[in-house]
């Protein structure tokens, strides 16, 4: 083949044609020969292993790429599904306040399941979300500290579950306080915390 490229038409656009192909081949002999190289070294330095250790395995479980329909997602209550469509945002149902939805479920897919705690997780989570919007609120329009402090209170003290001490708080800590809960409150839950019998 080398020697075939060495032949020099005379056509000028035939011998430029093959001039370019003579490049593109070398690049590509180059990039072959260094893989080949990379490859063989490789194999044939040693690992430094712990004793014990045969051989250290490195495994590629996830790629990331955009979904598409067809793709199959699962949640974190046993709920998995199959991707059927992708809209745009301003496509997707939305609340009173505009704000549209993330994901649309399939609700056939939880009564016979009979997972209907991610009903109730959704549940809590737009509650925590609407908690953090009237806090958001009322730090946009410069309400008082003290008016923070009796709604946080109403929050976390009204409500069962652990008592917080808010009045050891500073004025400054509450206003930090409710500055990292405009985007929500956070909430938690036991674990199989089922009802009681009795």
């Amino acid at each position: 083949l080398v020697d075939l490229l060495e032949i020099q038409p005379v056509d000028e656009a035939i011998a430029e044609r093959l001039t370019q192909i003579q490049v593109f081949l070398k690049e590509k002999s180059f990039e072959i020969d260094e893989k080949f190289a990379e490859k063989k070294r490789k194999l044939s330095t040693g690992d430094e292993l712990t004793t014990g250790v045969l051989k250290v395995v490195k495994v590629y479980l996830a790629v990331k790429r955009r979904i598409q329909p067809g793709d199959k997602m699962a949640g974190r209550h046993g709920n998995k599904g199959v991707v059927s469509n992708i809209l745009p945002v301003e496509d997707m149902p939305h609340d009173a306040n505009g704000v549209p939805v993330d994901i649309v479920l399939n609700p056939l897919g939880v009564p016979s399941r009979m997972n209907v705690g991610q009903i109730l997780e959704t549940h809590l989570g737009m509650a925590a979300k609407g908690l953090g919007d009237q806090i958001d609120k009322m730090m946009k329009e410069q309400r008082t500290v003290l008016e923070l402090r009796d709604f946080l209170d109403k929050i976390y003290n009204k409500v069962g579950g652990e008592q917080e001490d808010l009045d050891s708080l500073t004025d400054e800590e509450i206003l930090k306080l409710s500055g990292n809960l405009r985007a929500g409150v956070p909430l938690a839950t036991p674990v199989f915390d089922g009802a009681e019998e009795g």
